[in-house]
């Protein structure tokens, strides 16, 4: 047992130490191969690395509204065909979100809270300092119930009569306060806002994520009265985000605004709703279905880089092979058995494609920590991806090296001997 089980550890280091001389004396013919091998595998770890930090992103971003947090829009979330009419796509012709509507929510009994929000960009300039395109938030006085990924020093958040009345007040996040202001204190300053003064009330941070965008983008919020009356913002596209009350269900209240909003429009029980409510659940599945969309391109990709990997696996051996004939022969001659000349052959294919593996993974894991120190997108490399690399340099090695090896096993030792 142990006499043969040096045999197979003296074979695979021999395998080894002959595809490394491989590689030296064929550098270009070697380097293709290893090319295509680690591709594939660069694209597979850095897909996954970077899926999982947006999993865990996008998780955090829903965790930080509320488990039971839904969302009462306009248009629903829709995947069919659509060619732009009412009779193909009837949620074309559904009213917008109107703020009435929006008031009448938060009366209900199974809502805590409901918070509109309306989406936009401005120049914001404060004296010779200017920033344009800046995304500035409209939010109703509530946002601090639903937003929690939000922290708020210095200063406060707008009141409901500061609403009402189109206060002209404004939060700005630190990154807008340091290009404005620099280390200035911007408390109590006037900026302008598409030309109108605001004055600033409160600092905020946001934490860096995919959805939000990340933390190193300036922005604003301001009162969603105050951005429609003072900014024209166009309030067809409003949002609600509703969240429960600690004593009823999410199912609870998303039956009672339902409820209130149809009555409130006057549909009958035969037509549809005119509105949506989209539920994180529902959100969950359509990131997973774009994702899961852009995922699979990815491994077809690297699929096809590994493929063409695995065909130059399989012209390197035919060649080492060929080159190695009357190697062949003097082992055949010698008493080495076929199941033994196969093992040294698909022992240096591993090693090829081995080494290709590693270079993909090395190169894919310093990506992704590119990403991870100059995006929102905390991507890391999960365990699989790991164990995937490895076994696909195992996998396509075998693969690919099987066919040469055979090839080799199956040589006439005394048609070898005769090889010049």
């Amino acid at each position: 047992m142990a006499s043969a089980l040096n045999t197979r550890l003296y074979a695979l280091a021999e395998g080894v130490s002959i595809a490394i001389e491989s590689l030296r004396a064929n550098k270009v013919r070697a380097g293709l191969t290893i090319l295509g091998i680690a591709v594939g595998v660069f694209v597979v770890v850095t897909m996954a690395a970077a899926v999982h930090g947006i999993n865990a992103s996008v998780a955090r971003d829903f965790e930080s509204t509320g488990p039971t947090t839904f969302f009462v829009t306009r248009y629903p979330i829709s995947f069919e065909a659509c060619d732009g009419s009412g009779e193909t796509c009837r949620w074309l012709r559904n009213p917008p979100i109107r703020f009435h509507e929006i008031r009448g929510l938060r009366d209900l009994p199974s809502v805590f809270a409901a918070g509109a929000r309306l989406d936009f960009s401005a120049a914001v300039k404060y004296k010779d300092r200017a920033l344009t395109s800046t995304q500035v938030i409209g939010f109703t006085p509530d946002w601090t119930q639903i937003d929690r990924g939000i922290e708020l020093n210095p200063g406060r958040s707008f009141t409901y009569a500061e609403n009402e009345g189109a206060a002209p007040v404004v939060l700005i996040n630190t990154v807008m306060a340091e290009r404005l202001f620099g280390d200035g204190d911007p408390m109590d300053k006037e900026i302008q806002i598409k030309g109108s003064s605001f004055r600033v009330i409160g600092v905020f941070k946001r934490e860096a994520s995919f959805l939000s965008g990340g933390s190193n983008r300036a922005e604003a919020i301001v009162p969603i009265e105050s951005a429609r009356r003072h900014l024209n913002a166009w309030t067809d596209q409003v949002a609600v985000a509703v969240v429960p009350r600690a004593t009823a269900s999410r199912d609870e209240a998303i039956d009672e605004v339902t409820a209130y909003l149809r009555g409130l429009r006057g549909l009958r029980p035969v037509e549809d709703s005119n509105f949506a409510i989209i539920t994180q659940d529902k959100l969950f599945e359509t990131y997973n279905k774009i994702f899961g969309m852009f995922f699979l391109v990815m491994l077809v990709l690297s699929a096809i880089g590994l493929i063409v990997g695995g065909v130059g696996v399989v012209a390197i051996m035919m060649i080492s092979v060929t080159e190695r004939t009357r190697e062949i022969g003097v082992r055949k001659a010698l008493g080495a058995t076929k199941g033994t000349i196969m093992w040294q052959f698909l022992v240096e294919a591993v090693t090829l494609t081995g080494i290709g593996s590693a270079a993909g993974f090395v190169v894919g894991w310093l990506l992704a920590m590119v990403i991870r120190n100059s995006t929102p997108i905390e991507a890391s490399i999960p365990p699989l991806a790991l164990l995937v690399a490895v076994a696909v340099s195992v996998v396509t090695g075998v693969l690919f090296g099987l066919f040469p090896a055979f090839r080799a096993a199956q040589l006439d030792p005394v048609t070898a001997l005769r090889y010049e």
